[in-house]
């Protein structure tokens, strides 16, 4: 007889359903701020976009992408060098479906007010499918305002950086339907101190300088453009060098490998040699630095909402799990200190939200010629850079936690969360160099922190707890100190002034609940060390409220 077929020894129960399929990366705060900055317009693309981020399709292109990271190949079958870097065809995808959304560079020809904040919001939506390929996307907005400075490159070129089509073969420039570009700054005696770097640059005698050196961090490898300082007689000076030149030939730029990063995996990071590679000076010599930083505060602003995305989505996995899922006869998400840990995760994601809108908006208009929005945006962005940017880490990890052992398996995506939280951190300077930029921003620049305090004082006496806060900032500012004891209390400075923007906001613009709760606990000190230590009085449910994942 045949033998019995075995009883199953468990059924599947109090196990969370699916988040995919469901806009998770959206939330109140950032539609309001997308309204209130001038890009309310795009609200149904926003919308739109990140339900498709989300769905089966574009999550499996992302999970693959980092799952199968990119090759480099150094030459071919016959020993020619090539230099290209093979990646899996879902990258290209995601890049190709970016691109034709207009994350790349669509606001710097779409003359509507708040194309900036249309974008900024479409970044954080469209995140949730993979952050590497954002990479070079950001890069390619941030080169053109930097290209601008000489004026026949950027005629040239900004048609297809800004153009809705993606190209990855390696092409002359103009042959091409739209140009991706990167930025290859980074040396490796130097690091940070580009100043220091030992890449040399000499005039051809046609126009154009050929380069000679090694980059020690270059991401996407295979763009078509990079912007690259090297050193001339006249100083550090930027140049744009193209992988392909105008005759279709080669450039001499060759790749001698790819970095073993802890994640961002879907993203190539390189090592380049220049062995005379042409390229063209873009702004004055000797002033690269100050060429190259417009595109620097560009990615930075990426970096920025990236790190809202982040905690946006740490907080719709963490509050989806909790509410499906039941421990000792009650849901998580009923459970009082998972409700303070829940809500405390969803204040920062809330502050981060409305912060990178008005960062945004104020982009858009500093770009449209508003001289005290892009004063603002000075100090704004760089406070803003170093504390969102240093927070998304632990908050990935408490998110992490509320899962439990299921937050640290693959399967369940937070993994590759954690492992993309620091990097943002580390990009386009650490937490110590946007501090102390922010610093040279309050000894060198007055319209700055000027503009920076007005903002802050848009809410005074609206909460006495932040107007005690506003009141210790204003006497650290009024007496700097000793320069070498300034830099020493950097962090304190710029993380104060960081909240106090976030807290600004959320009082004027925010829910009463989530505003209540930043005040208390951030700028008031009535919190522990660790998320999940809200002061009693808060009204979580009214927070948790605001940040529930649409079933």
């Amino acid at each position: 007889m045949a033998a019995e077929r075995p009883v199953p020894t468990h059924e599947v129960t109090n196990q969370v359903p699916p988040v995919v399929g469901r806009d998770i990366s959206t939330s109140p705060a950032l539609l309001e701020g997308l309204r209130r900055e001038g890009g309310g317009w795009a609200e149904d693309e926003v919308r739109a976009l990140a339900l498709l981020g989300n769905s089966e399709t574009w999550q499996q292109a992302g999970r693959l992408a980092n799952d199968h990271p990119p090759v480099l190949h150094t030459h071919d079958r016959y020993g020619n060098r090539v230099d290209e870097v093979e990646y899996l065809p879902q990258y290209h995808d995601l890049m190709r479906k970016a691109v034709a959304h207009g994350l790349h560079g669509a606001p710097w020809v779409d003359p509507r007010p708040g194309a900036h904040v249309a974008r900024a919001a479409k970044v954080v939506a469209w995140g949730v499918a993979d952050a590497g390929h954002l990479c070079p996307i950001s890069m390619t907005y941030a080169v053109v305002p930097a290209l601008r400075a000489t004026p026949e490159l950027a005629l040239q070129y900004e048609p297809l950086l800004t153009n809705g089509v993606y190209e990855p073969a390696l092409r002359a420039p103009q042959d091409k339907g739209g140009l991706i570009a990167g930025m290859s700054m980074t040396e490796k005696q130097g690091g940070s101190d580009v100043r220091a770097n030992t890449t040399v640059a000499v005039p051809a005698g046609d126009g154009s300088h050929r380069l000679t050196g090694h980059k020690w961090f270059t991401s996407a490898p295979m763009s078509d453009l990079f912007l690259t300082l090297a050193q001339t007689d006249a100083g550090l000076s930027c140049f744009l060098v193209p992988r392909v030149l105008p005759d279709g030939t080669r450039n001499a730029f060759f790749l001698q490998r790819l970095k073993d990063k802890l994640g961002n995996k879907s993203n190539a990071s390189g090592e380049v040699e220049y062995d005379g590679a042409t390229g063209w000076l873009v702004g004055e010599q000797g002033r690269g630095v100050a060429t190259i930083i417009e595109m620097v505060n560009m990615t930075r602003l990426d970096c920025s909402l990236m790190a809202a995305g982040g905690m946006r989505l740490n907080v719709a996995h963490a509050l989806h799990h909790a509410t499906h899922r039941s421990a000792f006869g009650r849901r998580l998400v009923d459970q009082p200190a998972m409700t303070n840990v829940l809500a405390d995760l969803a204040v920062d994601s809330e502050a981060a939200s409305a912060v990178v809108m008005r960062l945004a908006g104020a982009v858009d208009r500093a770009m449209r010629g508003d001289e005290a929005e892009r004063a603002f945006r000075r100090v704004a962005l760089s406070v803003t850079k170093y504390q969102l940017c240093k927070r998304l880490a632990p908050h990935t990890v408490e998110a992490l936690e509320c899962l439990g052992g299921n937050g640290y398996v693959e399967d369940s995506g937070m993994p590759r969360l954690y492992r993309e939280a620091p990097l943002i951190s580390i990009w386009e300077g650490s937490g110590n160099v946007a501090a102390l930029d922010t610093l040279r921003a309050l000894g060198r620049e007055p319209a700055a922190v000027e503009a920076f305090l007005a903002e802050l004082e848009l809410a005074g006496g609206a909460d006495g707890r932040y107007d005690d806060a506003l009141a210790v900032l204003h006497k650290e500012l009024v007496d700097l100190g000793d320069p070498e004891d300034l830099q020493f209390r950097a962090r304190r400075v710029v993380e104060r002034m960081a909240l106090l923007l976030q807290g600004s906001l959320l009082i004027r613009h925010g829910d009463h609940a989530v505003a209540d709760a930043f005040v208390a606990s951030r700028l008031a000190g009535d919190r522990g060390r660790d998320y999940g230590t809200l002061p009693s009085g808060i009204d979580t449910r009214a927070v948790l409220a605001r940040a529930a994942v649409p079933e």
